[in-house]
Parts: C-alpha cells; sequence; structure tokens
C-alpha cells in the first residue's frame, strides 16, 4: 500500500484559537502552509464560554489585532452583546469583551482560513512527529500519511489523550463529544518532550424555554460598541443586542454540593490533572471560600439561533442528579432543563521550562508550541501565542530573527515571558495584576504599540501602517498644543470651572492643566479652546488619557528604560553556569534548566535571588574585559 507523501514549509496541528493564528500568519507571509484539525467543524470552536474579551483577555484581543491578527476582526463580525468592562476605574484596566455567536464565531473563522492563499484546511489525526539531529521534519498522520515540512507548530489544544468527566462517567472524547488526539503524546515523549497532565472545566448548558428570567437581573450591552479591531468602522457595528442576566447560588446550593463533594471526581482523586485557580468550578469555590454565602451566576446566549444557554460561574464535574439537584436551588433556574451536562475536561499539554521565548522548543529547532498545550487556559491566550508561534515558524523557514515581544511590550509579552520563564503549576490565565507597565499597555493603545511591528513582520497594509503613523503624530500635536495653549483667570473661565463645580483659577495655567484635574477631561474644557481642531475619537481618547495620567506615564517610561538595561544583557547560548563559583546550587540548576537568552529573563526565574544576578552580573563583566 502507497502512503501519501506531502512537502510544505510550515504545518500547524490543531486548529483551535492557537492554530487558526498560527496558520493564518504563516500562510499571509507567503508561506506554503497546512493545518490539521480533527475536525473541520471544530475549527476556532468555544466549548467553554460563548464570549471573547474581558479583564486583560481584551488586551490580548487588541494586540494580536494590531499585530495582523484575525481574532478581534472575527469576533466584530459575529457578536451578539458587547461590553467595555472596569469603565468606573483607570483606562489602564478597561477591557472589552463580548458575546459571540458560537457557530457564527466558527463559521466566519473556517471560512477565513478556506480563503486564504497558501493555506491547506486538512481534516485528520496527526500520531509522531518526525525529528533527525535534533531538526524537526515534519509530521504522520495516524493514516499513514507524511507531511514534511521546515517548521511544525503544535497547537493542540485539550484533546491530546483528552477524557471528560462528571461524576462516575468518563469518556475518552475532546470537548463537545468531538474525537480525542490519542497518538502524539508518545511520539512526543520519545522525542524528549515532558508531558504533564492538566484539567479544565465547564458548565451546563440549559434550555432558554426553561428559565424564569423575571427572578434575575438583565444585564445590557454597551449604547455605543466599541470594536476589537482596530481596522473594525465602529458605524458598522452599531445594532441590537441580546441580553444576558445575572443570579446568585444560595445557602441551600451550597448545601447540596457540600452533602454530594465525596461523588465529585475533583475530590475522590479520579481528576488527575490540576486545574486553573482563577476559574474554579463552583465545588471548588463552595470548598475554598465556606464564608461566602453566594456566588454569582452569568446566564449567557450561545448564540442567535439556539436556545442553549451558558451558566457562568457554575462550572462543576459533579453527578448529573447533583448537578440537577443545585441548578435547581438558584433563583430562576428552578425548572430548569439541561442540554448538556457540566464537565471536567483532562489533557496532555507540556511541561514548564523547554521553550524559548520565541515559542520554539530548545531541543528540537523548527518546532514551536502555542496556546493551551503550553500550560495556559482561555481562547485569548491560545490565539496570542498563536499568531506569534505562526510569524516564528515563518521566519525561522525564511532564516529571519525571531520577534520577541518583552514584558515593555505587551501583554502577549508579559504572556508568553511567564509560560517560559516561570514554574507553573496550573493552567495560566492572564491577569491586569502580571503586567508590571499596565498603565503603558492600555488595550486603548495597542494600535501605537504594535502597528509597526505587525507591518515590519508583513501581516499589516501599508495603508494601515500609514494611518497609525499619522494617528501618532496627531496625538503629538495636540498634546503639545495643549501644554502651550494658555488661559486668563478671566470671568468666562471662572465661570465655565464654577459650573462643572472645578475650583476657580487664581493665575493663568495651560489647558493641559485644566484637563489633568480629576472632575475635567478634554470634551468639558472645549468651549474654552478658541483653536481647537475636529479630531477623531480616538485621538482624542489618547490625548485625554496621555496629559491626565502624564506623570504615572513618565514614571513608568523609566522604569521600563531600567528593565531594558537588564533585558539587553545577552547570555551566550552555551554559557556554562558551573564556571560561575559564587552562584548557589539552585540558581545554577534553574538556569542551566530555563537557559535564559538575557539577564532580564534570568531574573524572573523563581529559585534565582537578586544575589545570584548580581554574582552573575560580575562574571560577565570580568569574563567580557578578560577577552
Amino acid at each position: 500500500m502507497r502512503n501519501v507523501v506531502e512537502n510544505y514549509d510550515v504545518v500547524v496541528v490543531g486548529a483551535g484559537h492557537a492554530g487558526c493564528e498560527a496558520a493564518l500568519a504563516s500562510a499571509r507571509l507567503g508561506l506554503n502552509t497546512i493545518v490539521f484539525t480533527v475536525s473541520v467543524d471544530s475549527i476556532a470552536l468555544m466549548p467553554c464560554n460563548p464570549n471573547i474579551g474581558g479583564t486583560s483577555k481584551g488586551h490580548l484581543v487588541r494586540e494580536l489585532d494590531a499585530l495582523g491578527g484575525e481574532m478581534g476582526k472575527n469576533i466584530d463580525k459575529s457578536f451578539i452583546q458587547s461590553k467595555m468592562l472596569n469603565q468606573s476605574k483607570g483606562p489602564a484596566v478597561h477591557s472589552l469583551r463580548a458575546q459571540a455567536d458560537k457557530q457564527d464565531y466558527t463559521r466566519e473563522m473556517r471560512r477565513t482560513l478556506e480563503n486564504t492563499d497558501n493555506l491547506t484546511v486538512r481534516q485528520g489525526e496527526i500520531s509522531e512527529i518526525i525529528v533527525e539531529n535534533g531538526l524537526i521534519q515534519g509530521v504522520k498522520a495516524i493514516s499513514g500519511a507524511t507531511y514534511y515540512a521546515k517548521a511544525v507548530v503544535l497547537a493542540t489544544g485539550v484533546y491530546l489523550k483528552a477524557k471528560c468527566i462528571y461524576g462516575d462517567v468518563c469518556q475518552y472524547t475532546g470537548p463537545n463529544g468531538l474525537m480525542a488526539a490519542n497518538h502524539l503524546t508518545q511520539s512526543l515523549i520519545d522525542n524528549g518532550i515532558k508531558i504533564r497532565r492538566f484539567k479544565t472545566g465547564t458548565p451546563a448548558r440549559v434550555d432558554k424555554r426553561s428559565i424564569d428570567f423575571s427572578k434575575m437581573e438583565e444585564q445590557f450591552g454597551d449604547e455605543k460598541i466599541v470594536p476589537f479591531s482596530f481596522s473594525t468602522d465602529p458605524e458598522s457595528i452599531q445594532k441590537e443586542q441580546v441580553s444576558c442576566w445575572l443570579t446568585y447560588t444560595n445557602e441551600n446550593t451550597h448545601k447540596i454540593i457540600k452533602d454530594n463533594i465525596d461523588r465529585s471526581p475533583l475530590f475522590s482523586g479520579m481528576i488527575e490533572g490540576t486545574g486553573p485557580r482563577y476559574c474554579p468550578s463552583i465545588e471548588d469555590k463552595v470548598v475554598k471560600f465556606a464564608d461566602k454565602n453566594r456566588h454569582q451566576v452569568f446566564i449567557e446566549p450561545e448564540g442567535l439561533y439556539t436556545n442553549e444557554m451558558y451558566l457562568g460561574g457554575m462550572s462543576s464535574s459533579l453527578p448529573e442528579d447533583v448537578q440537577y439537584a443545585m441548578y435547581k436551588t438558584v433563583s430562576g433556574l428552578e425548572n430548569v432543563k439541561i442540554v448538556r451536562n457540566a464537565y471536567a475536561i483532562e489533557y496532555d499539554c507540556i511541561e514548564y521550562g523547554q521553550l524559548l521565548p520565541n515559542l520554539e522548543f530548545k531541543k528540537i529547532k523548527g518546532l514551536f508550541s502555542a496556546g493551551q498545550f503550553n500550560g495556559s487556559s482561555g481562547y485569548e491566550e491560545a490565539a496570542a501565542q498563536g499568531i506569534i508561534a505562526g510569524i516564528n515558524a515563518a521566519r525561522y523557514v525564511q532564516k529571519k530573527e525571531s520577534i520577541v515581544l518583552d514584558r515593555s511590550q505587551a501583554y502577549i509579552g508579559v504572556l508568553i515571558d511567564d509560560l517560559v520563564t516561570k514554574e507553573s503549576h496550573e493552567p495560566y490565565r492572564m491577569m491586569t495584576s502580571r503586567a508590571e507597565y499596565r498603565l503603558l499597555l492600555r488595550q486603548d493603545n495597542a494600535d501605537l504599540r504594535l502597528t509597526k511591528i505587525g507591518y515590519e513582520v508583513g501581516l499589516v497594509s501599508k495603508e494601515r501602517y500609514e494611518y497609525v503613523c499619522k494617528k501618532e503624530k496627531l496625538i503629538e500635536e495636540e498634546i503639545e498644543r495643549l501644554e502651550n495653549y494658555k488661559v486668563g483667570a478671566n470671568k468666562e473661565v471662572q465661570n465655565l470651572l464654577i459650573s462643572l463645580e472645578s475650583t476657580p483659577l487664581k493665575t493663568a495655567t495651560t489647558l493641559a492643566e485644566l484637563i489633568r484635574r480629576p472632575e475635567l477631561d478634554y470634551e468639558k474644557i472645549s468651549v474654552l479652546d478658541k483653536e481647537r481642531k475636529k479630531l477623531a475619537d480616538d485621538i482624542i481618547e489618547q490625548v485625554n488619557i496621555n496629559i491626565k495620567y502624564s506623570g504615572y506615564i513618565e514614571r513608568q517610561k523609566k522604569q521600563v528604560k531600567n528593565f531594558k538595561k537588564l533585558e539587553n544583557k545577552k547570555i551566550p547560548e552555551d554559557f556554562d553556569y558551573k564556571e560561575v563559583k559564587s552562584l548557589r546550587r539552585e540558581a545554577i540548576q534553574k538556569l542551566e534548566l530555563y537557559r535564559p537568552v538575557n539577564i532580564g529573563q534570568a531574573s524572573r526565574i523563581s529559585g534565582v535571588s537578586p544575589a545570584d544576578i548580581s554574582v552573575l552580573l560580575i562574571f560577565m563583566e570580568q569574563h567580557k574585559k578578560n577577552k
């Protein structure tokens, strides 16, 4: 029997959120690319929550879009409700979140993949990676077909040896009953890749007709919808939105859970994988937060053409009868009918410490990795890694230097740096608190930060790049004008300030200084600005933020300058840490394991102390002089 043999530049294994972005990036950069999926119906599948974005995750989607990714454009086409979160707080934590029509989201992304030049979509399970002398050569499918490639991206999501569990029921499938990928793990282990077991979970989906919404709080979308993609015309997406609903668990719910906790696979030992701390199951929450007498439950539609509703906040792996009993104690769910049971899913992913900052395996050249396979959680985290892995796989084939974003450039940089340098014993979730320079890394300025990189890589059009350059210039000019435009303490100014409940002036001041007052902003002082020109809303937003927070922004820029000094101190690939006599044994072991590319990265490795870094810096300086 003859087996199929094909040749590609790049092979992408998996077509979830990471795989889609990796495949699109590679193909759009001109590389002959093939993406494999266990089912073409699972392309960009949303097996858990029906939304994109949210706190810190919205930042990732905006950054992905600025680099030339697809997720932002796709959710703009398929959302059914949109909301800017944390608006009562500062701009650093404002984050866009949109409810998706799940089927529409998948359909739109599949259409994009299938109509992208240089990209082949293939249904099939990959069973082996082909490696020779530490170099990737391609992959093999369970059919026996061989696909040779110069680079491979693994984006297997939660499918490797997947196991879905609730109560005593254990099904060896991927999410939503899709086929698991059971053959690739052994090939990875045989090639020296260390594997571990993680788990995540999802709540039940219920029939909309069985819910009493009159007992719940209605949750509306924003009146003015803000798009995720910088290339989407805001006017084109203003539309009627679908409501979500809020209700709560209660003491009866918690009693049922506690009375049946021994039947939970999480507590009985049936589930071995570690779950995400920041997205716990309802049984986890009830046990760990025993002092709380209620927890939020968000009722979210799965789409416009289905009655399935998602019970956000009630992820579980409890038995079916317990699920019914606990859900029915919740206000509005007394007569609820389950469409799909809640379940936990266990899957194989890689141990920490095996990847370079460009998401390439240290021990196998040309093999890249992205998404939940890297130990992260979430659609947005996966997609963000996917575009970087896809770009770097393409650049590896093109013999170009990798693109690596650092922690001062993007949330994507924080995400990947954490995955590469830190010991993680649970699925990693992005949070604003993880970003040291979050006032600089706002979602509103992602285009100003990253469009140039996307353009230089080749994923952003010249037209888009020139628009961002023009926008940047207009912002700078307007800020400078306002910093120099003075108004006196005359009657007109005093009357306006009093009407806005602001302190009257004693002497002349600039418009910029007035904007810095908490109760004032760019729009409120417009009547005093006789030279003002009409500017676009996104420019006004940047002017206002940059003036209001100028002191804090300058302080963070100075911190970034110091951070960059350590990032720029490169460590040779073959550096022998054992030669540094004053380094502690633990530090040597950790540095040998992670092989940091610079001193900054070395300083963030768990088990490497500031004293170790000082010793390392002195040794490298002396070594440099002796050369």
